[in-house]
């Protein structure tokens, strides 16, 4: 007997919906969790949940639904799904396709689409969404036959974790997912590895054999834990130094002794003189683009002057930029396995190198640099670090403040960090709620800047729907911090748009329904994060910076004089 219409429609002529195809195929495919804002362009879609055993977060704004998409793409390896509505809907979800784009991360985005009969003729919130995603995702198209729904959604899975992982864009026409075809089903995917050559693993053996002073440098996407491992008993055995690429902190144990820090914004200055001096780099995963690059100033373009191994799973990034000496298809899981293959030299050139490299990276961050105000965020840092479970998963967003992160947190567990490598502001907070969405059981917290947290700062309301207790560190200071840096460089004293007037943080969380503190002094933060995760409820804890506390090592007034003494900036007037 039938238990719904659906049900007895189904197994009358043996036909569904293109909504309930789309959705049986993500259930195949492994989906478990997509985020969404509702929208009238893809009901059908939407009522297909209803029943199925895909968890739906429904989000205040679409940014945040594709942020914890891209979110879950870049930690779990598998695409993120994301549903939203037509127009505006999509429009509003590019911030997030764009991160999934830069940060190489699997992503497959859901749009509603007007009416077939209605294209072409700038309906309601029509969008060409080939033309709006083409350069943006690595695939873009529109389903128009409901019968093609298994093959487009299995070609989008492929598409979004094969090569260089990336974001795909999917119109759904509205009428499409209401008609009704009888379809098989695609078979369940699975990403495909690509693994290194006997002749590229011999001949990388025999460069670090004859290298002196070599170096590894790991980012990107397509690792998972074990690679991680895998790489740092490599790194052992050869006592090889190695140091992460920008935001991508989580991929080695910083207290590993051949760890040799984060070679992101504003470097360690003994790592940096390490990587340039080194007569080997291996690059593995990354494309070593101008944030690790130190805009592009690193490496000679195209030829570099050191010996550059490159290891890349997308053909097309190897000798993009660089022309490497090696270069390396692979996908770094597959890499990192035939790492356990290579034996080092019975007399290593470099030994001792990789624990000066971790001496020097531990004393760089081992003490909160003094700051103007008494708040100093590198404190609250180094306490972090000493106090949270290793376990622990920090987001951040985009601004000045994530430098106190990089230099002064320690991750120790693969996952444990996670930021937008694209630089996209309102980032924390999605990325927390989705990691918190996951991770039920781990203490997840979020470092946001006041201007980077408003960005996306509605969806608190998120959290507290879905009772996920994420922490909100939020370094107020009143300006946007990064900008207003760059303007006391380049127009010395000519202050303008960057000044904010923020709300009262704590009232706000109030509001919301969670938790709020304000913290005055360093000494006080203690207390504020142990009563904060007590309360059980996602909370904010507003720390009040001073705006001079610009960066770890300088100050607004600093930079501005510097500028002014030079001869002012690029735009001065005398």
């Amino acid at each position: 007997m039938w238990t719904t219409e659906a049900e007895f429609m189904r197994g009358k002529d043996n036909a569904r919906s293109g909504g309930e195809i789309l959705i049986d195929q993500l259930s195949i495919h492994g989906v478990r969790h997509a985020f969404c804002v509702p929208g009238e362009s893809y009901l059908a879609a939407l009522d297909a949940f209803y029943g199925s055993d895909i968890a739906l977060t429904v989000c205040r704004h679409e940014s945040t639904a594709a942020i914890m998409a891209e979110a879950v793409g870049k930690t779990t390896g598998r695409p993120g799904i994301c549903f939203v509505t037509r127009g505006p809907g999509a429009t509003n979800a590019s911030a997030g396709i764009h991160i999934a784009r830069q940060d190489s991360s699997p992503m497959i985005v859901f749009v509603g689409q007007v009416g077939r009969d209605m294209r072409d003729r700038e309906a309601f919130q029509e969008l060409d969404y080939r033309a709006v995603f083409g350069s943006m995702a690595k695939w873009a198209t529109e389903i128009d036959d409901p019968s093609r729904i298994p093959e487009i959604v299995s070609r989008a899975f492929h598409t979004a974790c094969n090569g260089r992982p990336g974001p795909v864009v999917i119109a759904l026409p509205e009428d499409m997912l209401r008609e009704r075809v009888s379809v098989s089903d695609a078979t369940a995917f699975e990403p495909v590895e690509i693994w290194p050559g006997l002749d590229d693993m011999s001949r990388l053996q025999k460069l670090l054999w004859a290298a002196k002073r070599p170096v590894a440098l790991i980012g990107g996407s397509r690792w998972t834990e074990q690679a991680s491992a895998a790489l740092m008993r490599f790194a052992e055995r050869f006592a090889l130094p190695v140091a992460t690429t920008f935001r991508r902190g989580h991929l080695f144990d910083a207290m590993h002794r051949c760890y040799a820090g984060d070679f992101g914004i504003g470097p360690n200055p003994k790592l940096l003189a390490r990587v340039k001096g080194a007569d080997l780099v291996l690059l593995i995963g990354g494309r070593f683009s101008e944030m690790p690059s130190q805009s592009y100033s690193v490496f000679d373009i195209p030829e570099p002057q050191t010996n550059l191994v490159h290891v890349h799973p997308g053909a097309e990034e190897l000798g993009r930029v660089y022309h490497p000496h090696l270069a390396i298809n692979a996908a770094p899981t597959a890499f990192c396995a035939a790492l356990e293959g290579l034996q080092p030299p019975a007399d290593i050139a470099w030994r001792g190198e990789s624990d000066t490299a971790h001496a020097d990276y531990l004393a760089w961050g081992e003490k909160a640099t003094p700051v103007p105000g008494a708040v100093n965020l590198g404190e609250v840092m180094v306490w972090l670090r000493d106090n949270l479970p290793a376990d622990a998963i920090m987001t951040q967003g985009a601004g000045n403040f994530s430098g106190w992160v990089h230099r002064f947190y320690r991750v120790r567990k693969f996952g444990g960090l996670v930021g937008a490598t694209s630089g996209s502001m309102g980032y924390g907070l999605p990325a927390a709620l989705a990691m918190q969405t996951l991770y039920r059981d781990r203490l997840v917290l979020c470092v946001a800047g006041d201007g980077d947290f408003l960005m996306t700062g509605q969806d608190f309301a998120t959290a507290v729907q879905y009772k996920l207790p994420v922490i909100v560190l939020l370094a107020d200071n009143g300006i946007y911090g990064t900008i207003r840096m760059h303007q006391e460089r380049d127009y010395p004293g000519r202050v303008i748009a960057t000044d904010l007037r923020n709300p009262d943080f704590v009232a706000y969380a109030l509001a919301f329904g969670g938790y709020g503190a304000v913290v005055e002094k360093s000494a006080d933060f203690p207390a504020a994060f142990a009563a904060a995760r007590a309360s059980g409820k996602p909370s904010i804890i507003r720390l009040k910076i001073d705006p001079e506390a610009i960066t770890p090592t300088s100050t607004l007034t600093g930079i501005r004089e510097k500028s002014l003494a030079g001869g002012g900036g690029s735009g001065s007037r005398t």
